[in-house]
């Protein structure tokens, strides 16, 4: 029995190796030395994209037909944008309903309001339209004034004009200055009612710089005023 196993273990051995012989021819094997078939949409494709990247280059032949330039033609620079102008964009960047003109409106009732509670010692309009410094500054003359017996009588005719000249945004306050040109009549009198300074009969024009300021991130829309200041 044993010498049957060992006979049909060489049979099947030999069928084996026949049928790698076989397999061989017929696939053949791959060394790793061997060059692929050629792939021709590879090299089509290869082809197609050399095409596409060739750049043609001018015709050099063309070149004394360029137009001349003239090198002595005036040149302006662009300006710079205007500091004004980005004030006020940064201002409205801040507070979307800010609005020059409006504003320019609104300066005009404020100047007029301040102008006459200055005059009359009205401490309390003073007191919601300026800022501590300068509200201090006011009470002080106004506090002078009376300690003299003396009386401001001042009449605003008119106002020329109030146009914004600056305007900034400092942290998350906002700067907006304007200058006032007004046509005023200041008398001041003493304690018998004698005019001591200015003539009831001269109408005056007076410039006056004034600066107010605004928290864009607090819900009271009111400006106040920060400072005065004349021109040099």
């Amino acid at each position: 029995m044993e010498g049957f196993q060992f006979l049909d273990i060489i049979f099947f051995a030999m069928i084996a190796a026949f049928l790698v012989f076989r397999l061989r021819s017929v696939l053949g094997r791959r060394t790793g030395h061997q060059s692929r078939p050629p792939d021709n949409m590879s090299q089509r494709s290869q082809e197609a994209e050399r095409e596409a990247n060739v750049i043609e280059l001018p015709d050099r032949s063309a070149a004394n037909d360029e137009p001349d330039f003239d090198d002595d033609a005036d040149f302006e620079p662009a300006e710079p944008e205007d500091p004004l102008a980005r004030g006020l964009s940064r201002i409205r960047a801040a507070d979307p309903d800010f609005d020059p003109a409006a504003f320019e409106e609104g300066a005009r009732a404020a100047f007029e309001a301040i102008v006459h509670a200055f005059a009359t010692a009205d401490t309390g309009t003073l007191r919601a339209l300026l800022n501590d410094e300068v509200f201090e500054n006011f009470e002080h003359a106004i506090r002078q004034r009376l300690d003299a017996a003396e009386t401001l009588e001042t009449t605003v005719v008119g106002i020329k004009s109030a146009e914004i000249v600056e305007a900034e945004m400092s942290g998350r306050n906002a700067l907006v200055t304007v200058t006032f040109i007004s046509e005023q009549v200041n008398v001041t009198r003493d304690a018998d009612g004698e005019a001591i300074e200015g003539d009831p009969a001269q109408v005056t024009d007076v410039t006056d710089i004034w600066t107010f300021a605004r928290n864009t991130r607090s819900r009271d829309p009111n400006w106040k005023l920060i400072e005065t200041r004349s021109p040099n």
